[in-house]
């Protein structure tokens, strides 16, 4: 069967999708233009100090041509000295003059080609430095989150993810738009431009080795797509959907989704929700909004809780998930709490909320 838009999706990607690139957040954010201005300013400052320390001491010198070394002359000086072309038309006589140029002014032109030579190795090993970084970031990256657009889903849900302890060198960003991952990297996220439909992008943002997936694409369609091919890339990852229509959910989960998360109906019911009570559209808004007020926590069932029922707990238990069972805290199949069950309670939002070992958040809308 073929999906609606899916032929134009497949137009598109020839016709503007070239090349994939992997970009990687910078610690050092300097326009090139100011940083060769910069250096050249140092150059010139080396120069001005040369052609001064020379004038100050031009008795010491003899020109050629007149005998005498004025201020032009001591620039001219300066300027052949530093860049090593040495015509011997200006020489220094004196004692003075020779001490200086060997402990001042040679010191000053091992800087100033420095300065010139490192600018110009800066420019030519650059991208060789940015393949290192690149190819030390893909062996060290493992059990990591990929999200697949950078819109305002994408940008939610990793705040979100981040919020619990996910560091952000764990999190790559995969979106077409350059500017979308220009973004991500400047917030400290790896991204890689291209259409994640595609197998090799998705492979570019390892996401075979990925512990989680979240797809929130502008397009239903493309949601389905980019599920497909990341499930057939890696079969252990859990892999969340956001789609805008609620008759598309059966659909991802047949491609291989493990949680579906429909906005616009989501939206809409709260909406109806605040209408009918607004206090209750409060505290809902408040649980979707992870590390403020209170939050929806899963966690495990320590020892000690083994056998309880799950209203003598200390935590709101709101949940019980037994096996692939999803049980409310008062099903009477619950009965007394095991070691394998996992726990969904309502807890305030502390620091230590975040720290709990094998905690996290429900995924959200």
């Amino acid at each position: 069967m073929k999906l609606p838009g899916q032929d134009a999706i497949a137009r598109q990607a020839d016709e503007h999708f070239v090349t994939y690139k992997v970009k990687l957040p910078r610690k050092l954010v300097e326009h090139p233009f100011r940083q060769v201005a910069k250096r050249l300013s140092i150059a010139l400052l080396v120069l001005v100090v040369t052609a001064v320390i020379v004038y100050a001491d031009h008795d010491g010198y003899t020109d050629n041509s007149d005998g005498s070394v004025d201020l032009l002359d001591s620039f001219y000086y300066a300027t052949v000295t530093l860049s090593t072309t040495g015509y011997g038309d200006i020489t220094p006589v004196s004692d003075a003059a020779r001490l200086t140029n060997i402990f001042v002014i040679t010191p000053l032109r091992v800087l100033f080609l420095i300065i010139l030579v490192g600018t110009t190795l800066e420019a030519l090993t650059e991208r060789t430095r940015e393949e290192w970084r690149l190819n030390r970031w893909r062996s060290a990256l493992r059990d990591h989150t990929v999200v697949v657009g950078f819109g305002t889903k994408g940008r939610s849900a990793i705040q979100t993810v981040c919020a619990t302890g996910l560091r952000k060198d764990q999190v790559v960003v995969v979106d077409p738009s350059g500017k979308a991952i220009e973004a991500a990297t400047a917030h400290g996220y790896a991204g890689v431009v291209g259409d994640a439909t595609r197998s090799d992008v998705l492979n570019r943002a390892e996401a075979y080795r990925a512990k989680q997936i979240i797809i929130a694409t502008q397009r239903d369609d493309t949601a389905v797509l980019v599920t497909l091919t990341a499930r057939q890339l890696n079969r252990g990852a859990k892999i969340v959907v956001a789609v805008r229509e609620e008759e598309n959910a059966p659909l991802l989960k047949q491609s291989g989704a493990d949680a579906v998360i429909t906005s616009a109906s989501a939206a809409g019911r709260l909406l109806g929700l605040s209408v009918l009570s607004p206090a209750a559209g409060m505290v809902m808004e408040d649980l979707i909004s992870q590390g403020s007020g209170l939050d929806l926590v899963e966690r495990p069932v320590i020892k000690a809780e083994v056998g309880k029922h799950p209203r003598e707990m200390d935590d709101l238990v709101v949940s019980v998930l037994r096996g692939h069972r999803v049980l409310g805290y008062d099903d009477p199949a619950v009965g007394g709490l095991e070691l394998a069950d996992r726990l969904i309670t309502i807890v305030r939002a502390t620091p230590a909320t975040h720290v709990a070992p094998d905690a996290r958040p429900l995924p959200r809308d």
